[in-house]
């Protein structure tokens, strides 16, 4: 029987692996559910890695394996090994082809970094100071002419993070929260509505920014199935921008050691529908409201008024919180 040619075998590996490798990064299923239009950037890069990895494992665990067996030492032979130097052509070949990997995986990265927003924090603020600055100038020939970085370099405009993607750049967000990090906890306000919660609110398929600070150390703001996560400094306010694409609750991480009681700091992003989100915005508002309007009726209250309900709903007698009162002071 001939023989089969050896550049044969090689291009039926290599079809197998290539197959093999793509099938792997295609369906691995090792990332958390996509939840923003940022995670299909990321999760496209991570799955090109995967089936590169993968084709390196087997090629080099192939060979190995094969090299095994087909030179293992025969039962007998007791001579040397064939006095090989080296085979500059292969070893060209293995350096160039990793070398072309890195560079186009680097130049990936690259772009899947700015279509994320990741080279223009603060943009769409900085726009607006410059624009609002520019309208509120009164013409005087003794005032100097201010340049753009002039005008923004007192401000507090974030330098740190993810800013708006190329399609939106220079737009102002549809939300805009502020979240401040602490030990440990994550607080976040609605300047918009003045609302404070202890989770994420924001509604699907609009553009959210989230102007991260830390009170006391360093935390990281981490949202898995969002596939982003930004550092909170204390003293800088970073920024962090993204478009949540499918409605659901999903976890809120810190991801910067922080203390003894980092790993439960956690909470979580609650992405509503844009009706659910106005119900949601409403209640809290209306909530606010009764709270503040409760306050200023009971201004002139003793404490003994605002316990009285209580002690009569719990059967508690009047003469026992008298005395406890007379005692406290």
């Amino acid at each position: 029987m001939k023989q089969i040619p050896a550049p044969f075998w090689t291009l039926v590996v290599g079809v197998a692996v290539t197959l093999m490798s793509l099938w792997v990064g295609q369906n691995n299923h090792w990332m958390p559910e996509q939840a923003s239009e940022q995670a299909v950037l990321v999760d496209n890069l991570f799955n090109t890695l995967v089936v590169i990895a993968t084709a390196l494992f087997i090629v080099v665990e192939g060979a190995i394996i094969y090299c095994m067996i087909a030179f293992r030492r025969r039962p007998g032979d007791d001579t040397d090994g064939l006095p090989i130097e080296g085979n500059l052509p292969l070893e060209v070949f293995w350096t160039a082809i990793p070398t072309v990997i890195v560079i186009v995986l680097g130049v990936y990265s690259v772009y899947v970094f700015q279509e994320m927003g990741g080279f223009t924090p603060g943009e769409a603020d900085r726009g607006a100071l410059v624009a609002n600055a520019r309208d509120s100038v009164v013409s005087d020939i003794r005032l100097p002419l201010l340049d753009d970085a002039q005008l923004v370099a007192n401000s507090e405009i974030p330098v740190y993070g993810f800013g708006a993607s190329p399609d939106l750049s220079g737009n102002l967000p549809d939300l805009e929260v502020n979240v401040t990090g602490l030990q440990y906890a994550w607080i976040f306000n609605y300047p918009a509505t003045g609302i404070t919660a202890g989770e994420l609110h924001v509604p699907v398929g609009r553009d959210v920014q989230l102007n991260i600070q830390a009170q006391d150390v360093i935390h990281a703001f981490w949202v898995p199935n969002f596939r982003l996560k930004q550092d909170a400094i204390p003293g800088e306010t970073t920024e962090l921008r993204f478009t949540a694409s499918k409605p659901g609750t999903y976890p809120v991480v810190c991801a910067e050691l922080c203390g003894a009681y980092h790993g439960a700091m956690r909470t979580e992003v609650i992405v509503h529908t844009p009706e659910e989100y106005a119900e949601w915005v409403n209640s809290r508002v209306a909530t606010a409201s009764t709270n503040e309007t409760t306050v200023a009726l009971g201004a002139d209250r003793t404490d003994a008024d605002y316990l009285a309900a209580y002690n009569q709903a719990k059967g508690v007698e009047p003469t026992l919180v008298s005395h406890v009162t007379h005692s406290m002071y």
